[in-house]
């Protein structure tokens, strides 16, 4: 995570434990103003700490700069540690359920005994956080629903902390005499976006010597031994699931098939993992008539999409011209639009088009009209000391009603308009769905960024009907984004089937805030060949050219 981010949430986490604890109300107001103010810092917090720079920001005095410099330091806080040692250790946990801030956890705790997740889950059921005054009813149901939550996610991994640890496990296990190969299996080699369990095939020269290699390296239950290949769970410390298949050469590809899944993708295709004769993936689907079918692309949904579509799909990063959707140190990025350019051509892109956000995102030190003017002439710049065609877009927010917030005149700036939802998530289906196609028939709009608004293993998508949306979009001539961070990869890729049979185009994006998030575009890709997606439906993947006459199409309709 960036320093600027670790910033944040360290002084926003001490502003609320010294808010629980009942600490002086202006040191809770410094930290608070901290958090602030390093948020609006446009330029590059880790480069300003090391000059000393940030020690003359207004709202960093000397006791903000003390717990910056230990932390950067040691990556640790005395001021953080001393409090979290003061508080029961399940309040901290009872600070990750939306809703509920300090002031109103000190109150469950002083009042109701409140002193873990488990024991305010038992003052809901027994209906007393209903009666204590300034809760009620709803925020009841409301704890209750994020307590639910919270157990749903434990124990699932976003797929990029999943490929994290699997890697390292790759790697260790890869190093053992008895392994001539080994990869992910199962729910990583089929890229679904949230992971339940990490699973490898190991090749092995047999499978006494591997398991005593295993047994030299890690705790593990053996779970099944069949004719094809053994599994093992190996046991840590922490709640993950690893499972370790293994089999020899000759079993190999038939094992790999087998574990891979999905078991309703094999219900659908008929296939008896029992009664596979052949070996080679290629040879075992051609055996159930049907044509080789990547990995990613093994689920249900597969026999439920039009056929003329749903070919493999082998779209790959080298394939993408544009960079689009990203922010800088204008709004809330932690790269400037040099730092951000510079990256992405080291990586292979052609074009650029930045989308700081727009003015309503106070929360993200969005760009009033007299910052965007400014931006222009930065962009131009920098596309000419780099060499490179930047385009200036914008993330604009779809308020209530469903306008952006820059008026139309003012929209003739952009030459790239995003329009999405960052606020104002709780409306019916239909408002929801109004809301969205009304910023899609707005003839500046070009794409429609994360439509659903899901937060993996955080936060459900709003209430919206996809399909009216995809509708709306291919008829208004709109793309639509598979928006790569790990956190979000949205539009969900069930959803591709449909938006390709409809003739959607698609703009795969990783709404990087960093340099380092650039990278994250191979997740976007990754769920786009889950929905087999080609190179001709993304606009990303289009030549500059092509990419001009897609945003000039507005000159049309703006007409």
């Amino acid at each position: 995570m960036p320093i600027k981010k670790e910033l944040i949430s360290l002084f926003d986490s001490i502003a609320e434990l010294l808010e629980f604890t009942g600490g002086n109300k202006f040191k809770i107001s410094a930290f608070k103003n901290a958090s602030n103010t390093i948020r609006r810092i446009e330029g590059d917090v880790d480069a300003m700490i090391a000059d000393g720079s940030i020690n003359n920001v207004p709202g960093i005095g000397k006791s903000i700069q003390s717990v910056i410099y230990e932390f950067m330091e040691t990556g640790l806080s005395t001021e953080y540690e001393n409090l979290s040692n003061v508080v029961p250790k399940g309040i901290i946990e009872v600070f990750n359920i939306r809703g509920l801030g300090a002031k109103k956890i000190r109150s469950l705790y002083e009042e109701l005994g409140v002193d873990s997740i488990e024991s305010l889950e038992q003052a809901c059921i027994d209906n007393r956080v209903a009666n204590l005054k300034g809760f009620g009813d709803k925020t009841q149901a409301k704890i209750t629903e994020e307590i639910m939550n919270n157990k749903k996610r434990k124990g699932f991994l976003l797929l990029n902390k999943a490929f994290m640890k699997g890697d390292l496990l790759l790697n260790e296990i890869s190093q053992m005499s008895s392994v001539k190969g080994i990869e992910f299996t199962g729910e990583l080699r089929r890229r679904l976006e949230v992971i339940s369990s990490i699973e490898l095939m190991a090749k092995v020269t047999g499978y006494a010597e591997f398991e005593n290699d295993l047994a030299n390296s890690f705790k593990y239950n053996k779970l099944q031994e069949s004719i094809h290949f053994n599994s093992s769970e190996l046991k840590n410390d922490i709640d993950d699931r690893i499972i370790i298949h293994y089999t020899t050469e000759s079993n190999y590809d038939r094992a790999l098939f087998i574990t891979t899944g999905s078991n309703k993708f094999f219900a659908g295709a008929g296939i008896d993992e029992y009664n596979i004769s052949c070996n080679s993936e290629e040879s075992i689907l051609s055996e159930f008539n049907l044509p080789f079918i990547i990995p990613e692309m093994r689920e249900h949904e597969y026999f439920t999409a039009n056929k003329e579509i749903n070919l493999s799909s082998n779209l790959q990063l080298k394939d993408f011209n544009g960079f689009i959707h990203f922010h800088t140190t204008k709004s809330d990025g932690q790269n400037t639009l040099k730092e951000m350019v510079k990256s992405a051509i080291d990586i292979g892109f052609e074009y650029m088009v930045v989308c700081d956000h727009s003015k309503s995102a106070f929360y993200a030190n969005g760009l009033s009209e007299e910052r965007v003017l400014l931006q222009k002439q930065e962009v131009k710049e920098v596309g000419s000391q780099l060499g490179v065609k930047i385009f200036q877009g914008i993330e604009s927010d779809i308020l209530k009603d469903g306008s952006l917030d820059y008026d139309n005149d003012f929209l003739k700036n952009f030459q790239f308009v995003v329009a999405s939802i960052h606020s104002i998530f709780n409306l019916s289906e239909d408002e929801m769905t109004a809301r969205i196609i009304k910023a899609i028939e707005n003839p500046f709009t070009d794409l429609l960024a994360h439509p659903t608004g899901r937060l993996l293993l955080a936060r459900d998508p709003y209430n919206v009907n996809i399909k009216k949306v995809i509708d709306a979009c291919v008829t208004n001539d709109v793309a639509i984004e598979i928006n790569a961070s790990p956190h979000r990869l949205d539009l969900d890729w069930r959803n591709i089937y449909y938006a390709r049979e409809k003739g959607c185009k698609f703009a795969i994006n990783p709404d990087a805030h960093s340099t380092d998030g650039i990278k994250q575009t191979q997740y976007g890709i990754m769920m786009a060949r889950k929905g087999g997606m080609q190179k001709v439906d993304v606009i990303n993947c289009y030549n500059i050219k092509d990419f001009e006459k897609y945003i000039n199409r507005k000159i049309l309709r703006t007409n």
